[in-house]
Formats: structure tokens, C-alpha cells, sequence
């Protein structure tokens, strides 16, 4: 056990969806962003030469790799660069994550499955349009599992992974997606993987549901400007590192549940006894199911003892 090798494997979904307030109100916030997050993924990777990095881009239409490319001829199969070349003295490995997520997310944001041309790496500037929609936060996470798994099976025996999942997103909570969410965290669960997020906005109560059952770390940065720090002292070490750091006190979780029939979260509502759906109104027929409750009856009435006057 003495020649095991431990390496991490990071997956890191950045929310790049234009409807998010602080993406509307600052055409530069996303640009901001994203440098920060190559930067801590470089950070990641430079920690141990044997860690491993995945970024995923999660849109209102679509989620797709930005990290490993899926080209075969830009990766080998043992993750070396080909065609990198160093620029400025920069490691070719980190000029390889920069240029392919930057290649990568201005086709997605810009143009979704379509090519687009060769334009300046530097700026993502004009890409955010004007399309609204729910982040599909669910589906990335569930293919960063796919992929977590993926990476698991294909490691020789004598290598320990431990895996782990990052969230960047400024979105709320979206209550549609709540089934989608939930087989996401319990699915981390069992596979003893930690899921972090760091909120740049709002306080999506699903999320942090997520980062409490599987135990990571939830994280809503007050400003903008410091996400480079924020995630280099907060994210960057692994998840048994951390009891001997000082980190942020956790935050009181929000257990509410959402109801099937209006996707919206309640404080009291009915559980079907068959598939455990959740609604807010009473209904005879469960929609999920399709199981056939009773009415409820109404309560008796008291009946009121009638007094007996003695002579």
C-alpha cells in the first residue's frame, strides 16, 4: 500500500448562462469569471503532476465539455499535450486548458452547436445574447458523474482518485429540476462524491442541499472581484485537507421540498405512499404513479351531550 499513488480528479461546471442578473447587468462579469476559474483550474493541476481536470459549460440549452477536448488528435489517450506550444515561458499544459476552454466556450455561448471561426482568445465580449431559460445545472452535474465514473474504472489498481465536483454558478433555485437534483446528490453520495459550490449571486437552496449530503463546502462570494481568491482558499485543497484548514462556517440548509404539480418549493404539502411524490394540493389520482387514493372523509361532529336538569 506504501506505492499506492493519490492523485485528484476535479470537475468543474461554470454556469454561462446570459439570463443570470450579474451576466444582464456586466458584459465583462462572464470574461471576469472565466479567467478565474482557468486560473484555479491551472492552480488544480499544478498542486500534483498526477491531478486531473475536467471543466463543463452548463447553458440554457445545452451542456458540453469545454476540458478535455474531444478531438483525438489535440489529446492523446494518456492526457499529453500534441500540439501545445509554449508561450512566455507557460507551462504547455496550462496554454492547452486556456486555449481549448476559451475555444470551446465562445462556440457554445456564441453560436451553440454551430463552428465558429477563429476570433481573438482574450475576450468573450458580444457572445452574451439575450436568451432566457433555467440553467441545465442537473444534466452537467450528471455528466460530470458519467464522467467521474468513466475516469474511476480506466485507473490501474495501484492509483487512488478522489473525485470531486465544483459548481460556479450565479443562477437560483430551480424547482423543475428537483427530481434531476436529487438522483444527481444521492448518486454523489454513494459514490463518496463531494459536490462544492461556489454561488456569485443568489441562494439556490438545491444546491445547498447537494454540497450538505454529500459534504462539501457551500460558498456565496460577496463580490465579484475576488473569486480567484475565494476558490484558491476555499476549493483548492481536497476534501480530507480541509478539517485542518479554516474555512467559512457552514450555512443553515433549506430542506424544502418541491411539489410535482407546480414545480414550487413548500413547506407542507402530500406524499404519495406508492412513488413518494410530492404535492401541494390533495389529489385523488397520483400523476406520477397513477395510483387512486381515497377522498378523505370529513371529520365527524362532535355531538353535544344534552344537560339533565334535576328537580
Amino acid at each position: 500500500m506504501g506505492d499506492e499513488i493519490e492523485s485528484s480528479l476535479l470537475v468543474i461546471v461554470i454556469d454561462t448562462n446570459p439570463s443570470q442578473r450579474i451576466v444582464r447587468e456586466g458584459s465583462q462579469i462572464l470574461t471576469q469569471c472565466l479567467d478565474s476559474v482557468i486560473a484555479f483550474a491551472n492552480s488544480h493541476l499544478m498542486m500534483k503532476c498526477s491531478n486531473k481536470l475536467a471543466i463543463i459549460a452548463c447553458h440554457n440549452h445545452a451542456s458540453k465539455f469545454l476540458y478535455p477536448p474531444s478531438s483525438d488528435d489535440e489529446i492523446g489517450e494518456d492526457g499529453d499535450v500534441r500540439n501545445a506550444q509554449q508561450i512566455d515561458g507557460q507551462y504547455e499544459v496550462f496554454t492547452h486548458v486556456e486555449r481549448t476552454v476559451r475555444r470551446n466556450i465562445q462556440r457554445l455561448i456564441a453560436f451553440g452547436d454551430q463552428e465558429l471561426p477563429d476570433i481573438h482568445e482574450n475576450r468573450i465580449t458580444g457572445a452574451v445574447n439575450s436568451l432566457g431559460g433555467d440553467s441545465l445545472l442537473a444534466g452537467a452535474l450528471a455528466m460530470a458523474l458519467c464522467y467521474i465514473h468513466r475516469i474511476e474504472k480506466d485507473i490501474p489498481p495501484s492509483t487512488k482518485v478522489n473525485s470531486r465536483i465544483l459548481v460556479v454558478t450565479a443562477s437560483g433555485d430551480s424547482a423543475s429540476q428537483y427530481m434531476n437534483y436529487m438522483n444527481v446528490f444521492f448518486t454523489a453520495q454513494k459514490r463518496n462524491i463531494v459536490i462544492d459550490v461556489c454561488s456569485l449571486d443568489q441562494e439556490p437552496g438545491l444546491l445547498q442541499q447537494g454540497c450538505d449530503i454529500t459534504g462539501g463546502l457551500y460558498l456565496r462570494i460577496p463580490q465579484i472581484q475576488g473569486l480567484l481568491q475565494y476558490l484558491l482558499w476555499v476549493f483548492l485543497s481536497d476534501p480530507p485537507i480541509r478539517k485542518k484548514l479554516v474555512l467559512p462556517p457552514p450555512v443553515k440548509v433549506d430542506y424544502r421540498a418541491a411539489c410535482f404539480c407546480h414545480r414550487e418549493l413548500i413547506d407542507i404539502g402530500y406524499v404519495c405512499s406508492v412513488c413518494l411524490s410530492i404535492f401541494c394540493k390533495f389529489s385523488p389520482i397520483c400523476t406520477t404513479c397513477h395510483t387512486v387514493f381515497k377522498t378523505p372523509a370529513p371529520l365527524p361532529l362532535k355531538v353535544k351531550k344534552k344537560r339533565i336538569k334535576l328537580s
